[in-house]
């Protein structure tokens, strides 16, 4: 009888153990994602805006912020560099 219930909290803890780790996972694949959009959103960004006279360094965190924030992180990064 102990070895039954000391299988189930073993298959109990492989769950919860796989599920954090895919809710990890998932997370961080989102901000790799986002932050390659917002890699790309500062190249156009600085593309149009070197026309203007406006340009973004294009750093892990600004690429983040543009990427989460889309184009307010774009314009408060702006506010923040000037």
């Amino acid at each position: 009888m102990d070895n039954i219930i000391e299988i189930c909290i073993i298959i109990g803890l492989i769950f919860v153990f796989f599920k954090i780790i895919k809710t990890s996972i998932k997370f961080f694949g989102k901000i790799i994602i986002n932050g390659i959009i917002g890699v790309v959103s500062l190249f156009i960004f600085n593309a149009i805006g070197g026309i203007i006279g406006l340009n973004l360094a294009i750093t892990p965190i600004n690429a983040i912020i543009s990427g989460i924030f889309g184009i307010p992180g774009i314009i408060v990064l702006l506010f923040i560099n000037a």
